[in-house]
C-alpha cells in the first residue's frame, strides 16, 4: 500500500493526513496519488510564474534559546549572561555562542535577524503563528486553522515535469505542517521514517509486494473506462484531466530518478559524516537532496529538546547547539559547494526564544519579546547580524520583525505574492499574510 502523507492528524476537509494519499491497491474510492495531483492543479486559482528556487525549514519546537546562541550579553549579571561565551566569527565585530564553532567559521555564508517579535508565550499558538502568519489562540497540533508556509508552496508551485512532490516534510510534519482550507492536496509528504535509521527506506515509493507496474496499467485502463461515464455528468469539467494526473502519479510511484532522490543511502559515507549521524544531520542531508531534485519546500525537524525550563545549559552544551551547529554548517557550506546557495534558502527559527533570567531551576522560560531567526543562502545578503537588542536581550532596541515579516522573505524567495488571497471552507477570503515584508536588510 502506498501511503503518503505522515501522521494521523485531521484536517479541516475531516480526511486523516495518512489517508488522504494512497496509491498501490488503487481500488475504487480510495483517495489516490493522481487524484491529489489532480485536485492540487484544479483547485489552483492562482499561480505564479515558476522561480527556480526552494526552501529547507529547520524548526527547532520548543523555543531556542537567543540569548545563549547569537544574542549573547556578556556584560549582563550571571543571572542572565549565563554560563556561555562569545566567540569572533569569519565576519568582523560578529560573535556568536561558543558552542557554534562551526556555524563562527562561516557566518559570511549566514544571516541572522535578532529582533523577531511577538506577544504569545505559549508553545501551540506561537508555533501556528510562526508557520502560518495568523494568530490561533486555541490552536490545536496537528489543526491548522489557516496554510502552512509549505502548503501555500504546494499551492502555487509546481514540480510535474520532475515527478517530485512539491512539499515535503522529513521525516514528518511539525505540528502546524498541513494545509487547513487549501485542502489535503496540499499536505506534506511525509516519509515517516528517520533517514538516520540503519533500516531507512521509503516504501511509499515501492509498488506492494504482487502488485507490479503491468498490474497497475491494467487497473489505470479500468478506471479510465469509469471516468468515460464520470466525464458525462461532469458540468465543471473536473474530470477531464484525469489521465494526465494518473501519468503523473504512476511517473512518480515507477521513476528511479524519484526514488534515488530519497535514498540517502547513494550517499557516501563521509559526506553523511559530514552533517552528524544523528537525526537532524541526516534529515538535513536529505533535504538537500530533495531541493537537488525538483522539491520546492522541505521541512527538517530539528530533533526536540529546545523547552530548556530546567537545567538550560548541559543540554545546550552537550547535545542541543553541537548537533544543530554542524547540521547547518554542513548544509550551507554542501549548497554553497554544489552552486545552489543561490537557488535555495535555508531558514531555521523556533516559535519564540528563552527568558534572560535565569529561573531557580537553573532553566530559561518561554519568551516571544524578542528571538532569531536564522537565513542562508536563496540570494538574500549573508555576513551580517540584523538588529540589535537591550541589555538584556529581553527587546528589540532597532527595527523588530513579525512573523509576517520572516514568512514574506520566505515567500519573496520562492516567488510567491503573499498578498493572493484564498476563500476558506465558509467562503471567507484570506489572503497568504495579513501583514508582513520581506526584512530589507536581507531583500535589498
Amino acid at each position: 500500500m502506498l501511503d503518503l502523507i505522515g501522521q494521523p492528524f485531521r484536517n479541516c476537509d475531516r480526511i486523516s493526513r495518512r489517508n488522504v494519499l494512497r496509491v498501490g491497491a488503487l481500488a475504487l474510492g480510495e483517495v489516490s496519488l493522481a487524484n491529489l495531483l489532480r485536485n492540487n492543479a484544479l483547485a489552483t486559482e492562482f499561480r505564479e510564474s515558476r522561480r527556480d528556487t526552494a526552501v529547507i525549514q529547520i524548526f527547532c519546537g520548543g523555543g531556542p534559546s537567543h540569548i545563549d546562541m547569537y544574542d549573547l550579553k556578556p556584560n549582563a549579571p550571571a543571572d542572565i549572561r549565563g554560563e556561555f561565551k562569545e566567540i569572533s566569527t569569519s565576519v568582523p565585530g560578529i560573535r556568536i555562542s561558543e558552542h557554534l564553532p562551526r556555524q563562527a567559521a562561516i557566518m559570511d555564508k549566514l544571516a541572522v535577524v535578532r529582533t523577531v517579535t511577538h506577544t504569545n508565550s505559549i508553545h501551540l499558538p506561537s508555533s501556528h503563528l510562526m508557520q502560518t502568519g495568523y494568530v490561533s489562540p486555541n490552536a490545536v497540533a496537528g489543526e491548522n486553522i489557516h496554510p502552512s508556509t509549505g502548503s501555500i508552496a504546494a499551492k502555487l508551485r509546481s514540480t510535474s515535469s520532475t515527478g517530485m512532490p512539491t512539499y515535503v516534510a522529513v521525516p514528518r510534519g511539525q505540528a502546524f505542517s498541513s494545509a487547513a482550507y487549501l485542502g489535503a492536496a496540499c499536505n506534506p509528504y511525509t516519509t515517516d521514517i528517520e533517514p538516520n535509521a540503519e533500516d531507512f527506506d521509503v516504501p511509499n515509493l515501492r509498488l506492494p509486494v504482487g502488485i507490479n507496474f503491468e498490474r497497475v496499467l491494467q487497473r489505470r485502463d479500468l478506471l479510465k473506462q469509469l471516468d468515460k461515464f464520470r466525464r458525462t455528468i461532469d458540468s465543471a469539467g473536473q474530470v477531464s484531466g484525469m489521465d494526465r494526473f494518473q501519468q503523473q502519479a504512476l511517473k512518480m510511484v515507477s521513476s528511479r530518478q524519484v526514488a534515488e532522490a530519497f535514498d540517502i543511502r547513494y550517499e557516501p559515507r563521509e559526506v553523511r559524516d559530514r552533517y552528524g549521524r544523528t537525526s537532524l544531520g541526516q534529515n538535513c542531508l536529505l533535504a538537500r537532496r530533495l531541493v537537488e531534485a525538483g522539491v520546492s519546500y522541505v521541512s527538517c525537524l530539528s530533533g526536540g529538546g529546545w523547552d530548556t525550563h530546567i537545567d538550560n545549559f548541559r543540554p545546550q552544551k552537550e547535545l542541543l547547539l553541537p548537533r544543530l551547529d554542524q547540521a547547518i554548517s554542513a548544509l550551507v557550506t554542501d549548497l554553497h559547494e554544489r552552486g545552489l546557495d543561490k537557488r535555495v534558502l535555508v531558514n531555521v527559527m523556533g516559535e519564540f526564544g528563552r527568558t534572560p533570567r535565569i529561573n531557580k531551576d537553573a532553566g530559561r522560560d518561554h519568551w516571544p519579546g524578542t528571538f532569531c531567526a536564522l537565513f542562508a543562502g536563496g540570494g538574500l545578503n549573508m555576513g551580517q547580524m540584523i538588529g540589535s537588542t537591550d541589555a538584556h536581550a529581553a527587546f528589540p532596541t532597532s527595527q523588530p520583525y513579525s512573523p509576517g515579516d520572516v514568512l514574506a522573505t520566505i515567500y519573496h524567495v520562492l516567488g510567491i505574492d503573499y498578498r493572493q488571497e484564498f476563500r476558506d471552507d465558509t467562503g471567507r477570503i484570506f489572503p497568504i499574510l495579513r501583514e508582513g515584508e520581506p526584512i530589507p536588510e536581507l531583500v535589498s
